[in-house]
């Protein structure tokens, strides 16, 4: 009797000492990051037969379990990785936003003051002192936009930077997970219950960080090894196999970097859109925010360019020379090329560029041009529509999209594909190239005179020059338009030589003639609008085109600086200012629904992390409590010794 209660004793004292040094373990990890609490499970031992009695034999420590809940660690998980993108695209958005705040401004402001200088011209032609300033604000304007341009190339590089940056750690936790995957398998023994806890807790702690790169899914195996998945389910960790993450230049694009998972014996190209987590966030800021706003604003510094460059065409300048270009051409053979982006997969040898045919039509999507052994097959990424271009050999193929994919060498094979991106380069490589500002080209080459005795209120309007030079050299000329019968409309056109032409039908409302008449090269496109219906004597109605070569003459300067509020863009709905402004509204927009997309997920993210700890954080008065009650138990344990020592001393003495 003495010996079982001495047992007893020795069993409680020995799990009241397991059970403070848990409680105090886990008072001493209060602060350690991703520990989890602790809990000594207690259990009474088998009793003693005694007759038709058992009598209890004290207790022992069953195991030393985490109280871990896999539901609520994984639900924190999970809101950690968006918290991951979140805070991602609201930190790289709201940058954007800043630069586009500036820089934008500087744009819209130097758009402004170009104009303004252009309209200085067109009150005084042939100040060469107002021509110097225009240039001068043409210089600011082509800087403008060769800045924000580089302040995307800089935010470019950064992302890569960071994706550079998280690719390597992620490599490093895959690594330390496979050890410990590795020390578990070694420790774990089947045949015992207890689980090493704070090796498992600096596993969570791993998984928990690989979390805010990405999203992570993990499956546990029988034996405790711990395989990590991330994104849509790439393994990362199988076992004791530890893979990693490489980043390498994009294809075709070297600047847009591209991620692999690197295995002993293979590697495997990983989508960064589907990574989640802080690495999500950056591909999805890097291939979709800034590249659309990146080919924006090229489109907008292509339509400056192309609607100012076509305005100097239309005139002469202060030497009696058609207009040069303001700034660069848009269809340079540097810029042509750089719109069409080559695979290093593909097995032929074609060269391809784009010429730009119409800006006003040209939208900012990308587009691939793919090989299918018969035609080509070109598909709008934002969209998927497709159109079939034709055979390969035709050498120029037009689209209804503003631009003209162009084979310049080689040939494709079976299911080569190109990547067109329209917009390219425009703001990188715009520069004023106009350096004299005699070369300013304010005086139109002809001007159309209605006569006096015209009575009705149609009219002969100029809508393009072709060749200013050869126009003026072709006057005068005179376009005479008859109604005979009622209702009935012709012209005809007497050239420079005094030779009239036969009567020509009109249809109202509009009809477009090239000039001067064939057999001669048409240099400039006039067209007859409404109904220019005269009555005898003075009918036909008569319209002179003459000579209009002048210093004083303004009238092309005038048509420049109307410009700045015609619709250029997106099919001749935008001007300048408008698309700007829509381009810098835009990505204001997408900063304040990222900042609130954030909150909202640190929001989640902190309940998801406090329902978490509800279960598995130390709390310091439920420990101190524990603290008292175990101390009191080992105290008590402690007494029941103490007793059996004295019983068992008794009995010594009464036998002695």
């Amino acid at each position: 009797m003495t010996v079982s209660l001495y047992q007893t004793g020795v069993s409680g004292l020995l799990a009241a000492q397991q059970q403070l040094a848990t409680t105090g373990h886990n008072i001493s990890n209060v602060n350690t990051e991703g520990y989890t609490r602790q809990r000594a499970e207690q259990n009474a031992s088998l009793g003693l037969s005694n007759g038709p009695n058992y009598i209890g034999s004290g207790t022992y420590v069953q195991d030393i379990t985490r109280l871990y809940d896999q539901f609520s660690y994984k639900e924190q998980l999970l809101n950690q990785s968006n918290l991951g993108t979140a805070n991602n695209l609201n930190g790289s958005l709201n940058q954007l936003n800043d630069i586009m705040s500036y820089s934008g401004q500087a744009i819209m402001n130097s758009v402004d003051q170009f104009y303004q200088a252009v309209n200085g011209v067109a009150d005084n032609p042939s100040d060469l002192g107002l021509r110097s300033i225009v240039l001068n604000q043409a210089e600011t304007l082509s800087s403008d936009f060769r800045s924000l341009n580089q302040n995307f190339d800089e935010i470019e590089k950064s992302i890569n930077g960071e994706i550079e940056q998280v690719s390597r750690k992620i490599s490093e936790i895959s690594v330390e997970l496979a050890k410990i995957n590795e020390t578990i398998l070694q420790t774990q023994d089947l045949t015992q219950a207890g689980q090493p806890n704070d090796l498992l807790d600096k596993r969570d702690q791993l998984v928990t960080e690989l979390g805010q790169y990405t999203k992570v899914n993990t499956i546990e195996d029988t034996n405790g090894v711990m395989t990590v998945m991330i994104g849509a389910g790439t393994t990362l960790v199988a076992g004791i196999t530890p893979l990693t993450v490489r980043v390498e230049s994009g294809d075709p694009d070297p600047l847009q970097t591209q991620l692999r998972l690197v295995s002993p014996h293979s590697t495997v190209a990983i989508n960064g859109s589907t990574l989640g987590g802080s690495l999500g966030g950056s591909f999805e800021f890097r291939d979709e925010h800034l590249i659309e706003l990146r080919s924006e604003i090229n489109r907008l510094a292509m339509a400056i360019s192309s609607t100012l460059n076509d305005s100097q065409a239309d005139g002469l300048d202060l030497n009696g020379q058609q207009g040069a270009n303001i700034f660069t051409d848009i269809n340079t053979a540097q810029l042509q090329q750089g719109r069409v982006l080559t695979p290093t997969t593909n097995a032929g040898n074609l060269q391809g560029q784009v010429n730009i045919t119409d800006v006003s039509t040209l939208p900012t999507d990308e587009f691939e041009v793919r090989y299918n052994g018969t035609d080509y097959i070109m598909t709008n990424m934002t969209t998927n529509a497709s159109t079939n271009l034709g055979a390969p050999g035709s050498g120029t193929y037009t689209t209804s999209f503003g631009f003209e994919f162009i084979e310049t060498s080689g040939a494709p094979a079976n299911d080569d594909s190109f990547i067109i991106r329209p917009t390219e380069n425009s703001a990188a490589l715009i520069k004023t190239t106009l350096t004299d500002g005699a070369a300013i080209a304010a005086s139109s080459a002809v001007e159309i005179t209605p006569s006096d005795n015209n009575i009705s209120a149609g009219q002969v309007t100029i809508v393009d020059m072709f060749d200013p030079i050869n126009a003026q050299t072709a006057m005068p000329i005179r376009i005479d338009v008859l109604e005979s019968p009622v209702g009935i409309f012709n012209y005809t056109i007497t050239d420079n030589l005094g030779v009239t032409s036969a009567p020509i039908a009109y249809t109202p409302p509009t009809q477009a003639v090239n000039l001067p008449p064939l057999p001669a090269t048409a240099s400039f496109q006039i067209e007859i609008s409404g109904t220019p219906s005269g009555s005898a004597p003075n009918a036909p109605e008569q319209f002179f085109i003459g000579d209009a070569f002048g210093l004083g003459n303004n009238s092309n300067i005038v048509a420049m600086a109307k410009t700045q509020e015609q619709g250029v863009i997106n099919g001749g709905k935008e001007t300048f200012s408008q698309s700007l402004a829509i381009s810098t509204s835009v990505v204001g927009s997408k900063s304040s629904s990222a900042k609130l997309v954030a909150e909202t997920a640190e929001a989640l993210f902190t309940q998801a992390f406090n329902r978490n700890q509800e279960n598995s954080g130390v709390n310091l008065d439920e420990e101190a409590a524990n603290l008292l009650k175990f101390q009191q138990a080992y105290q008590a344990a402690s007494q029941i010794i103490s007793t059996a020592n004295t019983i068992f001393d008794t009995i010594l003495a009464a036998v002695r």
